[in-house]
């Protein structure tokens, strides 16, 4: 096998990855980015309403209100000093990418332009393209990178092993070349896991066909510690057409700025479940959305834009609007087909502020990773100012930090290399069936209303389908291995769920369906048959 060395290695290249390479670059680290695809294609791409900011000049904002908006969105699981701290700093890294020229949308006084989303209480959401402010971020990002000698990129590559030496030190990562079939073992003194979330362990989502959950999957593998793995975030509005197996995102933005809901026979519902209609948490509006498609024995709902303005949906929603016409709905003229999908997970690999994992030498940031900002059910568009703030702290601790290099490979190391230098397995029979039916069972069973009994079920289907899938380390092919995180993601979410007999925020258990009165966050390691549940001393 090939072995190589590099200051830092970057799994992942959507926002948060991006922006950790460009910051190490500027400190004069030697960085290697390693995309499972191409450069342009993350989960960050497809983020399309926008990045919370407290901006100096908006009188109706501060920090204070934003750190309430998001802790009572996270239904007593975020940390409201880490959720201080990340509003505190969204100035600054805001500026960074005005710096970098991303193109936010501005207003009539050139200023840049505010909208409001569900949760917030004052508009403080920063937008670019209109409705494309991931792909706008993602692709000023990229065009940097590409141009920064100490970045190299490594694409269509997977991460398939971390390499933990005998004192339970990370010191590399094992990569796969789809395109030559090819591995390598890269030492580093520090990896970072950026390899975002996990949305297609489900049958309806809005994230890509990658967003297979690779960076939990893999640092579970080596012992790290995780949390809160329970919490998806079921994105309430995603166009009810399904192409290459993701659901097109209606953003939160458009009830922002006026969209209502209505159930198939045309009765607005959303007040019967929250005083706060459409601009209520998450987690009420998509059950709301489930219980109305449930009564109405129908397979979505309609969200109204006639009382937008033609020129503000213009202006605003361009993509939304063409992605709409393409599927034969003009939004100009009112409503659009909708219902819940898989979005975010607000669980992870659990990380300080400065982005370390458990294991020394691994750091984590963005999507991937769980810092408790958060909680049970993330406030919109926090997710990416948290791909930006937690980034620039991991870089501060690496670069004040002085790490020396792996004195050669070491023996546990060694053992590790040694399995992948082993003969391929033979290929796995009827693959896209079987990931096909375990993304099936996870949206029936341990989707937005769980309960013990189909929990259990969903366990032990995974379980069954862990057992005969029987690899413990090489792969034959990428959808393998994918294969092997989505089986593990699963396992994850569900003994997480079932641990959690209560329901809060975006965990909602129709047997237990009140909170505890004490919260608590769920911790796994590997081997581990029960989550371990910490209280909050702070609850």
């Amino acid at each position: 096998m090939r072995k190589s060395e590099h200051s830092v290695i970057i799994l992942g290249s959507g926002i948060a990855g991006l922006y950790t390479a460009i910051k190490l670059a500027n400190k004069d680290k030697k960085v290697l980015l390693i995309t499972k695809s191409s450069l342009r294609e993350s989960n960050s791409r497809y983020a399309q309403g926008g990045i919370a900011c407290v901006l100096s000049d908006n009188s109706q904002d501060s920090v204070e209100l934003h750190v309430k908006d998001t802790v009572k969105a996270g239904a007593g699981l975020s940390n409201p000093d880490v959720a201080e701290y990340i509003s505190r700093k969204s100035a600054d890294v805001i500026n960074d990418l005005i710096n970098y020229n991303v193109p936010f949308d501005r207003d009539n006084e050139d200023k840049v332009a505010l909208t409001l989303e569900a949760a917030h209480s004052v508009r403080r959401i920063l937008h670019a393209g209109g409705d494309s402010t991931g792909k706008s971020i993602e692709t000023t990002l990229s065009d940097i990178v590409e141009k920064n000698p100490n970045i190299s990129i490594y694409s269509k590559t997977q991460a398939v092993e971390l390499l933990i030496d005998s004192d339970n030190i990370c010191r590399g990562v094992i990569v796969y070349n789809t395109a030559t079939n090819e591995y390598e073992a890269v030492l580093s003194q520090a990896v970072i896991i950026a390899t975002g979330g996990a949305g297609q362990v489900y049958s309806n989502t809005t994230n890509p066909k990658i967003a297979t959950g690779d960076g939990i999957a893999l640092a579970y593998r080596a012992n790290v510690l995780v949390q809160d793995m329970e919490f998806v975030q079921f994105h309430p509005t995603a166009l009810t057409i399904t192409e290459k197996d993701t659901r097109f995102l209606i953003s939160e933005s458009v009830r922002g700025e006026g969209a209502k809901l209505r159930n198939i026979h045309g009765d607005l519902f959303s007040y019967k479940y929250s005083k706060k209609g459409e601009l209520a948490p998450r987690d009420i509006v998509t059950r709301s959305i489930f219980n109305e498609m449930k009564f109405t024995n129908s397979d979505h709902v309609m969200l109204d834009t006639s009382s937008i303005d033609s020129n503000i949906l213009k202006e605003r929603f361009p993509n939304i609007i063409r992605v709409c016409k393409d599927n034969g709905i003009d939004i100009l003229c009112g409503n659009i087909p909708v219902s819940p999908a898989a979005h975010y997970i607000m669980g992870g690999i659990k990380i300080s502020l400065d982005g370390r994992t458990s294991v020394p030498g691994l750091y984590a940031v963005g999507e991937s990773s769980c810092v408790s900002l958060h909680g049970a059910n993330r406030l919109a568009s926090n997710s990416l100012l948290e791909c930006l703030v937690i980034p620039d702290e991991t870089v501060k601790y690496i670069y004040n930090n002085n790490f020396q290099h792996a004195q050669g490979i070491d023996n546990n190391i060694q053992a590790i290399i040694d399995k992948y230098d082993l003969p391929e397995p033979d290929t796995i029979d009827r693959l896209e069936e079987k990931i096909s039916s375990l993304k099936e069972i996870m949206w029936k069973k341990a989707g937005i209303v769980r309960n013990e009994r189909e929990l259990s079920e969903a366990l032990q289907i995974i379980t069954d389908q862990q057992l005969e899938f029987n690899r413990e380390f090489k792969c034959s092919s990428i959808q393998e291995y994918e294969y092997r995180n989505l089986l593990i993601i699963a396992e994850l979410i569900v003994k997480s769920a079932l641990s959690r007999k209560e329901s809060r925020g975006a965990h909602y258990r129709e047997d237990y369906p009140e909170p505890d009165s004490q919260a608590y966050h769920s911790y796994f390691k590997k081997g581990d048959s029960i989550a371990r549940n910490v209280m909050l001393s702070n609850a």
